[in-house]
């Protein structure tokens, strides 16, 4: 994500964008075990299913969901999500300097990669500083390293055969989480980040792409990748050299192999784990009677773990930049996102109520923070959090205090006399979603904007988020946990997620004039305050003033949390279900009942 349990999917995980598909991502369906049997026996197994491919198995280039790194990768630490505590991983423990500047960790004696070479100081070094700290290499990771105001980076050096020591310049609040990433194998990928390619960048930014045979993907999680058919499915078996061993000693995890069925339907999802072949499903709000009532009769039990930890909203493209002499984003349009009322008036407008009540059937409760409510920094409505309940009157009135007005038609125009008009994108397949994007078309409707909505395949949609940046407006979600700071790449202005006004990336070209605002770039380093923080009183001022700061100006509109809530089938022993891990986070430990 965990170590915070947004972090730890953000950095461990990347569930990141690490942009999160709700309902989607986690949606899990069945194939016929029948099918992928091995020899007369069936092996105990956990089918599962993700809405598209995978993009990528190279870790440290990922930053989308679904991916394989929750189940191959581990870091130093991790995060429990049912106690919040951050727990010894590869490291078993570690050693924090009075002066907050350098974590020393101690690794786990004969830790081994799945191909059986041994796991060793020297891949933790070779990991931060060749990878993660190479500026050649565009990963999201380093955001999330990245300390204080002048955004640099820590130091990693091998102490000895056992021990790594992490220094920081500053001292830096999150900084033990940090060590949450995936530690990489030297021994694999060492010659492709030395070596050029004929454009003089690391072969490494091709490496381990989704056409690499899956024996070549060494990892050291409690399994490795087995198969990958493209559109199909992606089979993970059993890592036999993982570390954890239970209290009597024997190897985990227990169960052999993990399939994820490729369904690009959520209803698809549904027929299947209802015709009994499925493991589980994630219960999405018109779901849940349904498959309430055939909980004894299934064999199932539907976990709930209260409000989810990410969020959904709707994100404006305030980027004012151009690339080759052309404007990302239509200049008509600009004016209208970059115009604060205009945001504000379109928040009025959309009726979450009754999203909640008809999409999410009673399901969810209305969001107002990029913050997740289970974080001790959230700040809530009734603690002075600015909200904007559902007045498309107020709406209309704020478009027209604006410079807007409205033609005989009743349709919205600018002062220019521009009908208002824009493309709203989101992630095709996702019935909540497009359910959601339906009702903000006709919501939008009603203070006369013209909203065409515009579901796009996940690659696609992604592209444009984070390459080409030709859209308007979006709907969709990220994750979420206790730190904030695991957010910092996307309120960060230079950040990789910095969604509604990204900047180039590393290997993309250029953008000129390229502009932050005021309130933007205060928010940014409002995260890095917090991040250099020890005071929790203090923390928490900050974190809430960066939520008033963000609902003031809605860059994002933030909508519905729904409650998180989960079928598994009752073979499975062991699940320990939360909003913030889901009900496989300790798959290592969860048996299939014979």
């Amino acid at each position: 994500m965990s170590f915070t349990n947004k972090l730890l999917n953000y950095i461990k995980q990347f569930w990141l964008l690490t942009i999160i598909l709700l309902y989607t991502a986690t949606s899990i369906t069945a194939c016929n075990p029948n099918n992928l049997k091995t020899g007369a026996a069936q092996v105990p197994q956990l089918v599962t299913s993700i809405l598209s491919d995978p993009k990528t198995f190279n870790y440290a280039l990922s930053s989308e969901s679904p991916n394989i790194f929750g189940l191959t990768f581990e870091g130093l630490v991790n995060q429990n999500p049912i106690t919040g505590k951050i727990e010894p991983n590869l490291a078993e423990s570690w050693e924090v300097s009075d002066d907050k500047l350098k974590i020393i960790f101690t690794l786990r004696d004969n830790l081994k990669w799945s191909d059986g070479q041994p796991l060793t100081v020297e891949d933790v070094v070779f990991t931060y500083n060749d990878i993660y700290l190479n500026e050649a290499i565009p990963t999201d990771v380093r955001d999330v390293l990245r300390i204080g105001k002048n955004r640099k980076l820590p130091s990693v050096k091998k102490l000895d055969e056992r021990r790594v020591e992490f220094s920081v310049p500053e001292a830096f609040r999150p900084f033990l989480q940090n060590a949450g990433a995936a530690i990489l194998p030297a021994h694999i990928l060492t010659e492709s980040v030395k070596t050029k390619n004929q454009d003089g960048k690391p072969k490494f930014l091709t490496k381990w792409g989704v056409d690499t045979p899956p024996e070549q993907i060494v990892v050291n999680g409690p399994y490795k990748l087995e198969r990958y058919d493209t559109s199909q499915r992606v089979i993970f078996r059993r890592n036999p050299y993982y570390w954890r061993k239970d209290a009597q000693g024997n190897s985990q995890p227990y169960i052999d192999r993990i399939i994820w069925q490729i369904v690009e339907s959520t209803d698809t999802a549904l027929l299947q784990f209802r015709s009994g072949g499925l493991d589980t499903v994630a219960v999405s709000p018109d779901y849940f009677s349904l498959l309430k009532v055939q909980e004894k009769q299934g064999n199932f039990t539907i976990y709930n773990g209260g409000p989810a930890a990410g969020t959904s909203f709707l994100v404006f493209n305030l980027n004012q930049g151009k690339r080759d002499g052309k404007p990302l984003v239509n200049p008509i349009k600009s004016r209208w996102f970059n115009n604060v009322e205009f945001r504000q008036a379109l928040a009025y407008a959309v009726d979450r109520q009754t999203m909640i009540n008809n999409t999410f059937r009673g399901l969810g409760q209305p969001q107002d923070s990029p913050i997740s409510v289970q974080s001790p920094y959230y700040l809530s409505s009734e603690k002075g959090l600015k909200v904007y309940n559902y007045n498309p009157e107020k709406a209309k009135q704020i478009l027209m205090k604006a410079g807007f007005k409205y033609n005989s038609q009743n349709q919205l125009e600018d002062s220019l006399g521009n009908r208002v008009r824009f493309t709203l994108l989101t992630n095709a397949g996702n019935k909540i979603r497009e359910a959601m994007g339906s009702q903000i078309k006709q919501d939008l409707s009603k203070i006369g904007i013209q909203v065409d909505f515009t579901p796009l395949a996940w690659n696609t949609f992604t592209d444009k988020l984070s390459n080409t940046l030709d859209w308007d407006v979006s709907l969709l979600g990220l994750t979420g946990g206790l730190e904030p700071n695991d957010g910092a790449n996307v309120w960060s202005p230079e950040g990789g997620l910095h969604l509604f006004n990204q900047n180039a990336q590393p290997g993309q070209k250029p953008i000129e004039g390229w502009t932050v605002a005021p309130w933007e770039a205060k928010i940014g380093e409002l995260y890095v305050q917090a991040a250099q923080e020890f005071d929790e009183a203090k923390v928490k001022e900050i974190y809430a003033e960066t939520q008033q700061i963000t609902q003031e100006n809605l860059p994002f509109i933030y909508l519905v949390n729904p409650y998180s809530l989960t079928a598994v089938r009752n073979r499975f022993e062991g699940i320990e279900y939360s909003a913030l891990g889901g009900a496989f986070w300790n798959i290592h430990e969860i048996k299939v009942i014979k």
